[in-house]
């Protein structure tokens, strides 16, 4: 019997509570406030992205139960990372067919693991736009008075938002009444804005007041540098970053409009150099042995080796003030791939 079937109309989400852990005194290098760590690479598809994702297919499944009872429901999702491994997550904890068409380019890692998932993988197009295109004739061409398919975009979705709203709630509800009102700020990668606007989001429903978030973005992959800089969204016509999962050509209008906004929660851009976010991949695997990918190391690098710009937004702060790290995981890297990045980053330095 199927997830579907013991519970129609209310479904749970895939997602899982990720841990919240404070980290002050095990940094290289002391910060001027208390430093947690929300640890979403315990995620079970490895990323942040289960959440928005989860809580698209989850919210899809249940209007169409209630409008479209006798029709088979299916996910289609187009990426070559951790987008289309959180839809194939979700179709495999809902027990649904998944089809994901990824560029040809993808990683075996990541083609392993959703066909672990029970998903139909396509290889098609030399990029993520391609493959899209691929997705959505397939979609078209499907008899929709027998299928309702659901859609999975990476991070354009106000409902993808919401469910990253949760990240929030969790950190309140475990840093609890009396450390919570210390909460001043929150860090995260940024690449198209799905985590970003949710974060925001979050923040605002649980009335954190004057807290900020510092979105870090590396300058291969400036999306919201570009678009803030020309005052409105613009697309980029090459995006070329190691941290591959940050590489998105454009960002959405409620980025925009939040980032602009600093009437309840200011929020500020800090741009690395992809060098940096590899940087914080090691420092992180030397502190925790564990992996994550260089779009996850943009945000931790400001507490290792740019920890100068962790001063520069959060120097003013106490003591008993706290900021949380948003460690958004990313199956997309290997212990293998580190080895890689310490041979770029010796390159870069002889360079220098």
């Amino acid at each position: 019997m199927s997830t579907l079937d013991l519970q129609p109309v209310a479904l749970p989400n895939p997602h899982i509570q990720t841990s919240l852990v404070d980290v002050t005194n095990r940094l290289p290098i002391k910060p001027p406030c208390r430093v947690f760590f929300k640890n979403e690479l315990e995620q079970p598809s490895g990323s942040f992205k289960l959440r928005g994702i989860g809580y698209l297919v989850k919210s899809s499944i249940e209007k169409a139960k209630r409008e479209q009872p006798n029709k088979e429901i299916q996910i289609f999702a187009s990426s070559g990372g951790n987008a289309g491994l959180a839809a194939g997550y979700s179709a495999y904890y809902y027990k649904l067919k998944c089809t994901v068409v990824l560029p040809v380019i993808s990683k075996k890692v990541v083609q392993d693991k959703l066909k672990s998932y029970g998903a139909n993988i396509i290889l098609f197009g030399n990029n993520i736009n391609e493959a899209d295109k691929h997705l959505r004739n397939l979609m078209n061409s499907m008899d929709l008075d027998e299928v309702v398919p659901i859609y999975c975009h990476p991070f354009n979705n106000p409902t993808i938002w919401k469910g990253h709203e949760t990240l929030v709630d969790e950190v309140v509800d475990q840093l609890g009444p009396s450390q919570a009102k210390n909460l001043r700020g929150m860090v995260c990668s940024f690449g198209g804005g799905g985590l970003y606007n949710g974060i925001y989001q979050g923040m605002k429903n649980n009335n954190i007041r004057n807290g900020e978030i510092l979105a870090i973005e590396t300058s291969q992959a400036p999306t919201l540098t570009q678009s803030l800089k020309a005052g409105d969204l613009i697309t980029l016509q090459s995006v070329n970053s190691l941290a591959t999962s940050l590489a998105c050509s454009h960002t959405t209008k409620n980025t925009l409009q939040y980032f602009n906004d600093s009437s309840f929660i200011e929020s500020k851009l800090e741009l690395i150099d992809d060098v940096d976010a590899l940087r914080g991949c090691l420092a992180f695997k030397k502190c925790t042995n564990k992996t994550v990918e260089p779009a996850c190391g943009a945000a931790l690098s400001v507490v290792y080796d740019k920890i100068d710009a962790f001063y520069k937004h959060f120097g003013h702060l106490k003591p008993n003030d706290i900021v949380v790290i948003v460690v958004c995981g990313g199956t997309c890297t290997t212990d293998q791939d580190l080895a890689g990045f310490q041979t770029i980053i010796n390159k870069s330095e002889i360079k220098l």
